[in-house]
């Protein structure tokens, strides 16, 4: 059982809207080249400075004619030839028709496009089969993107499906957010650097090397402290420093209620602590507050703890701190539960979970297995968690549960 006391804890919901509530976007931007842009968060909206398409053109390889021409139904000679760049541009004789190219411009006076299947070509010239109405196969300038139309509003990460569009319009470069400057640190004597060997009781600093990994994912710009060692005058200096020259500052460790944990005292000396205890598992020592110029987000010292309140707490964050307004949480579904899952009532789970389809094509889930804080294996296995209500007890095999796919920052 979970005898812990909840009655001092806050909600994973309340924890988000406490913290949302007071963080505000940052407003410092910058102007890059497109082709630097990637990654980056749109500061203000995009506007087209052309129309797209920027002049009516064919939709098919076939011939332009005038409608009120064909109701003789004799062929019509070919005038002439329009392609993709090379458009006609003489005199277009009556009752005739042009061959053209998709998007090829559309001569002057046509109305229609007839696509080549339709058409029967003789000595005489081309007639067509099937009706034919005005308009037909032919783009008009602007359907896609008129001329000053906003393309993407502010707050737009901008990536593959974004980059090439603006490519489309020849806009050259954006109104950015400056990028989030983020500080990290572990604390603990028993943390030593990876590839380094261990010594006697020392395990290896991982947690910072998944934080940093995410928040490479996330677009910042890391300011790396190392590990900081057990001891008061250390993490304030390290505290001291971080203030200094980020805007958000994660350590890892030391937020419990150790002889040694030091980083709770430090934050009541130098800043205020919003919170630092929440009802959810794993990641119940999570601590949050202000410096004299960052916020400061204290992960647990458990892998798996971290790494969930990094994802649950901190990710949403810090997309708002970077003016991420179109930044949604991770999808939830609905899902069978194909195994049974331990769990006692008090605190929201986040069990690591796999999720596939049955032989119906319904959506179930089994667990990875041991669920410990220090089992960070569990989220190299597992594509999803299982999220189990606050007050809900053991799942049995065939109850429903409610799952949340991982997003691309645990692989998904």
């Amino acid at each position: 059982m979970d005898h812990c006391n909840t009655s001092d804890l806050l909600s994973l919901e309340q924890a988000l809207t406490k913290m949302l509530s007071q963080v505000t976007p940052m407003q410092a931007t910058e102007v890059v080249p497109l082709t630097h842009a990637a990654g980056r968060i749109t500061a203000s909206a995009i506007t087209s400075p052309i129309a797209v398409p920027p002049f009516a053109n064919s939709a098919m390889d076939g011939y332009a004619v005038r409608c009120n021409e064909l109701s003789s139904g004799l062929p019509l000679p070919v005038a002439g030839k329009a392609f993709a760049g090379a458009p006609f541009k003489a005199t277009w004789p009556a009752n005739t028709c042009i061959r053209i190219m998709t998007g090829a411009p559309i001569p002057a006076g046509a109305d229609a496009v007839i696509m080549q299947e339709q058409a029967v070509i003789s000595e005489q010239g081309v007639t067509f089969n099937g009706n034919v109405h005005i308009g037909q196969n032919t783009r008009l300038a602007g359907e896609d993107i008129e001329q000053g139309a906003t393309v993407f509003p502010a707050g737009v990460k901008l990536g593959a499906a974004q980059l090439p569009l603006l490519a489309s319009l020849g806009i050259a470069e954006v109104t950015v957010f400056r990028t989030l400057k983020v500080a990290i640190f572990s604390t603990g004597d028993e943390l030593q650097p990876i590839g380094q060997p261990l010594g006697e009781g020392q395990i290896y600093d991982t947690n910072r090397f998944a934080v940093r990994l995410m928040l490479q994912q996330l677009g910042c710009q890391i300011i790396d402290l190392g590990v900081i060692r057990d001891d008061q005058l250390a993490l304030r200096q390290a505290f001291e420093q971080a203030d200094g020259v980020a805007d958000l500052v994660i350590s890892s460790g030391g937020v419990s209620v150790g002889e040694a944990d030091y980083t709770k005292q430090m934050l009541e000396e130098l800043g205020d602590i919003g919170f630092w205890k929440l009802a959810i598992k794993p990641g119940k020592p999570f601590a949050f507050g202000k410096l004299d110029h960052a916020w400061f987000c204290g992960l647990p010292g458990n892998p798996v703890s971290a790494a969930l309140t990094f994802y649950q707490l901190v990710q949403p964050l810090i997309a708002k701190l970077s003016g991420h307004s179109e930044w949604h949480p991770p999808l939830r579904l609905k899902a069978t539960a194909a195994t049974k899952l331990k769990k006692s009532p008090g605190r929201l789970d986040f069990q690591r979970g796999i999720f596939s389809t049955d032989v119906n094509g319904e959506l179930e889930v089994r667990t990875t297995g041991h669920q410990g804080s220090h089992i960070f294996s569990s989220f190299s296995q597992g594509n999803c968690f299982i999220v189990l209500e606050q007050e809900r007890g053991s799942v049995a095999v065939g109850e429903t549960v409610e799952i949340e796919l991982f997003n691309s920052l645990l692989g998904g």
